[in-house]
């Protein structure tokens, strides 16, 4: 299998940047031209849990929705995504997304690096790496910093 990975620094704990990202309705407002809505439509967000993601109007050429089955998650820490509907569904399979929040050892009540993280298999021999789906995760953690100073 293919893997491709990306981090960002936010000038945000760890901790908060986590319950940022798993908080539905926060995430619907961190950028809602890249993300317009999240939301679980079973489960939780335990393991087994599906999370749907319309995707706003700066990435929908690409990607205009995901539907993502959680396989695992590290309270705090990261959690994994299987694809199991959308337009990336038709371009690779599998298709695995781990996003994960990390201290900066020595800033750890400031800072954390957000990674992204795709373990992927392409459907045909010329479908590209997944570099725009990379590239709009990564742009979108960014926006955390900006989103902190009003949550």
């Amino acid at each position: 299998m293919r893997s491709m990975k990306g981090e960002v620094v936010l000038n945000i704990p760890a901790e908060k940047a986590w319950e940022m990202y798993r908080d539905n309705d926060i995430i619907s407002k961190i950028n809602p031209q890249m993300l317009a809505r999240a939301e679980y439509i079973e489960g939780d967000g335990s393991p087994g849990s599906l999370r749907l993601f319309k995707l706003g109007p700066a990435v929908s050429n690409y990607v205009k929705e995901s539907t993502q089955k959680i396989e695992k998650v590290e309270m705090g820490k990261s959690v994994t995504y299987h694809v199991i509907g959308g337009e990336l569904r038709g371009l690779y399979d599998p298709y695995k997304v781990t996003f994960s929040f990390a201290p900066i050892e020595g800033k750890e009540n400031e800072m954390c690096i957000a990674e992204w993280k795709a373990e992927f298999e392409p459907l045909t021999p010329a479908t590209p790496p997944p570099e725009k789906a990379r590239d709009a995760a990564l742009g979108f953690l960014k926006w955390f910093d900006k989103f902190k100073l009003s949550y």
